[in-house]
């Protein structure tokens, strides 16, 4: 399993250098989850997902339930490719999301708090490859 994770953070580190994130997991700009992830509101998750930093309304949460959805989906079909968990998968992707994050986004640091981006690199997981 060690073998298949670290062929899957290669992958991924590929694809990240080469800017070729599925776009249903990178640039998922629905108004609402922008306008959200602009105020601070949902941030990206060392997990692969996005998260609510502060309680959400209702009909932000269904969107970004519904994206959260979309993003497993993709995990799943690309974990296959990759012989690999979607766990480590998303995990993978969580860590290349979070590096994409710009000056100002949320994202979760890796003690699960919620940090905001500087100008500076965000904070790792040990995880992240």
């Amino acid at each position: 399993m060690a073998r298949h994770f670290a062929n899957l953070k290669l992958a991924l580190a590929a694809l990240a250098v080469a800017g070729m994130i599925p776009a249903a997991v990178q640039a998922q700009r629905d108004p609402a989850y922008a306008a959200a992830r602009a105020a601070g509101d949902v941030g990206e998750k060392v997990d692969g997902y996005l998260g609510f930093v502060t309680p959400p309304a209702p009909a932000l949460k269904a969107v970004i339930n519904e994206l959260n959805i979309k993003r497993k989906a993709v995990y799943a079909e690309k974990a296959s490719a990759a012989h690999a968990t979607v766990e480590e998968y998303a995990l993978t992707s969580g860590c290349l999301l979070i590096s994409q994050t710009k000056p100002g986004e949320k994202y979760q640091g890796p003690d699960g708090s919620w940090q905001t981006r500087t100008a500076a690199p965000p904070l790792r997981d040990s995880r992240c490859p």
